[in-house]
């Protein structure tokens, strides 16, 4: 029996738009800490759900409060001057949900932001003002790491202390020569000024006690740190420290400071985070932060993918026998699974390159990530799958509370995962910098070379007159041959009557924009046509090219053709909006004319010259067909039952989505 899918954890982040001058700085840190970084989407970060809840303005609070989305919620909440002195976000601040899944963490901007009641009343606040100007952004993140550490990775009760969830660090050092040990002792007396805990070295091991095993139960209820001096690795206990943590399945962190040579590195002592310091002694403040936050960070990870992979396991994507580990797999721990006659282990996202993992087919075992076996290579070898994904204009998180991220981080993660099943991907982007059609030809360039073998196929579809060849355009295809063939779409006849088909046309006229209205149209209609399925998210509501928005028109063709369309709602814009029309039969102001004249300079000149065409946007019908449709029915065509398809508009886990999607794809 599956259980629905729901995260372990969920971070959500509440400020004033006046405070953001101090807040931003603070986000950036976590986020780029805590959420996957888009410039290095194969890296071992963390994947948590982020959810941010401010204002555009002053006197406007959030329109929501955050919900209780993961077993765990953390609510970090902002408080300062602003926030105590406008009644509208006091009250908001003081009415924060409280249940035993929230915990509510305020820090104080301010010496103003101690004076909450509400659900505030007696909470202890993190105090920025204790931050030094110096290395600020790390006091922040390992101060709100901590707490993350705290509420979101151990089992508390009312009537614990604080301290005794505190994380405990030990510090693995070698004796000899001054760098690991003086290096130590530097930590040791930073971890001793704050609510962490810590492990030192053999005199905290009292008379009487069998030393082996004192160091074995206290590096089982703590994160290793492993000092890497010169003489680190040739020391017995050190070696043994390290492979007690890994038998133990304990976070690691390697601290790499060597002063000169290392003639063999500890293989145990890889497939695990370093860190590098200089071997100078004493080291800068800085870097005793750096090692202390990456501490904290991995051992939230490791607590995090742990807990992740039972909760798939619960909901039916791994299999009951399958073993589950934090880290990709490794020799020692393999044969000892075998031992008890496992053999199938797995491990979070993303798989380790091919050649890494050629020893598990000669130990005949299977490792495989939630969303990836190498027995998939070419279940979509026949599909061809069109990607409707575009930006979500901010509105400063006031009603929308997922970052501009998120959605990259969806469509790099929906093109490996399809490009990699052998997938042909369909696009119809532009080519600037940063946009998602280059977010997606790099994720393909990277699989590429992850893979091995033939290069994934992706098509990125351009209308006239953005296939124009110029220089940048030339560079473009150049980059990206190996991967992408650019399919070019010409204008329409209809309006290619006394047009230089060889010069490119500014939209700078009512009729000039009807012409690349028409041919959008053109090139969204044929890409849909030769697409077998199609997957929406997100889409500008205004800002856009053509007679209306093109995330909505793409999904109307393909309803129009009964194409297979995935609509993932939860990542707002165009599609959050269709999806809020299937839901509850109610026609969202934006997806009318009148908002759609109201926020478009120049779209009801638009409008009457298209229709004046008969190519006009029909807004009436397409709302009432969107209407008239069934969940049964969308479902059924995605091969996904009428519960995943719900599941599939309201989801913002982007693991849920990508798991949604590849079941209904592999079904049909």
């Amino acid at each position: 029996m599956t259980t629905e899918y729901s995260p372990p954890l969920a971070i959500n982040f509440i400020w004033h738009p006046s405070d953001s001058k101090v807040v931003n700085p603070i986000l950036d840190v976590v986020r780029m800490s805590f959420a996957r970084d888009k410039s290095r989407p194969f890296s071992r970060g963390l994947n948590i759900p982020l959810f941010f809840f401010s204002s555009q303005n002053s006197g406007e609070t959030p329109s929501d409060y955050p919900q209780q989305l993961a077993k765990s919620n953390i609510i970090f909440a902002f408080t300062s001057v602003n926030t105590v002195g406008k009644k509208e976000w006091q009250r908001y601040i003081e009415g924060l949900p409280q249940s035993s899944s929230v915990y509510i963490v305020p820090i104080a901007v301010d010496s103003y932001g101690y004076d909450h009641g509400g659900s505030l009343t007696g909470l202890n606040c993190i105090r920025t003002n204790d931050w030094p100007v110096e290395n600020r952004d790390l006091h922040a993140m390992v101060a709100l790491a901590h707490e993350i550490y705290r509420f979101g990775c151990k089992s508390l009760t009312l009537e614990d202390k604080g301290k005794k969830s505190s994380i405990t660090i030990f510090l693995s050092h070698s004796k000899s020569g001054d760098t690991g040990k003086r290096h130590s002792e530097q930590i040791k007396k930073f971890i001793d000024n704050t609510n962490m805990n810590r492990f030192f070295d053999a005199n905290e091991i009292s008379p009487g006690y069998y030393f082996d095993q004192e160091i074995e139960k206290h590096i089982q209820d703590s994160t290793l740190i492993a000092i890497e001096s010169d003489a680190y690795s040739s020391r017995y206990w050190c070696q043994r420290e390290i492979l007690i943590a890994k038998q133990l399945n304990c976070p690691v962190v390697v601290v790499n400071c060597l002063d000169d040579f290392e003639d063999r590195i500890f293989p145990a002592a890889s497939n695990v985070p370093c860190v590098h310091v200089s071997s100078t002694v004493p080291i800068f403040e800085r870097d005793v932060l750096r090692i202390l936050s990456a501490a904290i960070i991995e051992t939230i990870r490791y607590s995090n993918s742990m807990r992740c992979l039972e909760v798939y396991k619960l909901a039916g994507w791994i299999d009951e026998d399958c073993e589950l580990a934090a880290r990709p797999p490794e020799i020692r721990q393999v044969l000892n699974l075998k031992k008890d006659g496992k053999k199938k282990i797995c491990y979070p996202e993303p798989p380790i390159y091919s050649i890494e993992a050629d020893w598990h087919e000669e130990l005949e075992i299977q490792a495989f990530t939630p969303l990836w076996s190498s027995s998939e290579r070419d279940c979509l070898y026949n599909k061809r799958v069109g990607i409707s994904i575009s930006d979500v204009p901010g509105d400063g998180f006031t009603g929308h509370h997922i970052h501009a991220d998120h959605l990259v981080q969806l469509a790099q993660d929906l093109a490996r995962h399809l490009l990699a099943r052998s997938a042909v991907l369909l696009y119809g982007g532009d080519l600037r910098p940063g946009g998602f059609t280059e977010f997606i030809l790099d994720e393909a360039r990277i699989l590429k070379d992850r893979l091995g073998e033939t290069a994934p196929h992706v098509e990125n579809h351009l209308a006239w007159p953005l296939h124009i060849t110029d220089s940048e355009i030339t560079a473009w295809r150049a980059r990206y041959h190996q991967v992408m063939e650019t399919v070019e779409h010409e204008i329409p006849s209809d309006v290619a009557v006394d047009i230089d088909k060889d010069a490119f046309l500014l939209p700078n006229t009512t009729r000039n924009s009807y012409i690349w209205s028409r041919c959008l149209t053109e090139m969204r209609d044929k890409s849909i046509s030769s697409s077998t399925a199609r997957i929406c998210a997100g889409g500008k509501l205004s800002g856009y090219k053509g007679k209306m928005p093109g995330v909505l028109e793409e999904i109307a063709l393909a309803l129009n053709t009964q194409k297979p369309i995935f609509l993932l709602g939860a990542f707002g814009g165009v599609v959050g909006e269709v999806c809020k029309l299937i839901l509850t039969d109610d026609v969202p102001e934006m997806l009318t004319e009148n908002w759609q004249i109201s926020h478009n300079e120049g779209y009801s000149d638009l409008q009457e010259l298209a229709r004046s065409y008969g190519h006009g946007c029909e807004y009436m019908a397409i709302t009432e067909s969107i209407k008239k449709l069934s969940i049964s029915e969308l479902s059924s065509r995605c091969g996904l039952d009428e519960n995943e398809y719900n599941r599939l508009m309201i989801s913002p886990f982007v693991d849920e989505c990508v798991y949604l999607i590849l079941k209904g794809l592999k079904a049909k």
